[in-house]
């Protein structure tokens, strides 16, 4: 009688959740990547694809360094590590809430949670400790700044919509800034035994 009661307790406690994490959900923004591209691709034409598409993998990039760094500030054995993880935690944090009222407001759908290829690199990082683990975090931040610097690069020419042209540019600096910080880091690790 008693596992019949927790498992009541604990189908029902599991819909409010469903429940309450559906409601907080508006069109605008949805579980994951592929789910977003879908919603975009629906609803756009290329040229305003293009933007779409990189409003999904500006927000993927940003959850994927903000969750990184949560884990790095943990796991991390170098305060260098330490600092760069705390920094990237709170500049990804902001550009990630930066972009969602950006793309509520062109009505592009974005991800809430990573895309499935972040969460192997997150479960790759994971099973990392000492510094194993700070080797592995500054070579995944210097790798994944290299491809978002090109990519918001490309955005800040070449996107049709003004807004998030302009987000792009703006986000920029701050890029190249986690890039040099981690290219320093890294080559701190290359002597760690």
């Amino acid at each position: 009688m008693k596992k019949l009661k927790f498992l009541f307790i604990g189908i029902v406690s599991g819909l409010a959740f469903s429940l309450t994490s559906c409601s907080s959900n508006n069109d605008n923004s949805v579980d994951n990547k592929k789910e977003a591209e879908q919603h975009n691709d629906a609803k756009f034409d290329n040229k305003s694809e293009k933007d779409a598409q990189f409003d999904v993998d500006a927000a993927d990039i940003s959850l994927t360094e903000t969750i990184l760094a949560q884990l790095a500030e943990k796991n991390a054995s170098m305060s260098d590590t330490k600092e760069l993880a705390m920094m990237m935690d709170k500049d990804h944090k902001k550009a990630y809430d930066d972009l969602a009222p950006l793309a509520a407001k062109k009505t592009i759908t974005i991800p809430t949670a990573m895309s499935e290829s972040s969460q192997k690199d997150y479960n790759n990082l994971m099973e990392k400790r000492g510094n194993d683990f700070d080797k592995k975090y500054c070579d995944m931040m210097v790798s994944g700044h290299k491809d978002a610097i090109d990519k918001f690069e490309k955005a800040s020419k070449d996107a049709v919509d003004p807004d998030i042209q302009a987000w792009a540019t703006n986000m920029l600096p701050t890029l190249r800034k986690h890039l040099d910080m981690a290219m320093n880091f890294q080559e701190k690790c290359k002597n760690l035994k």
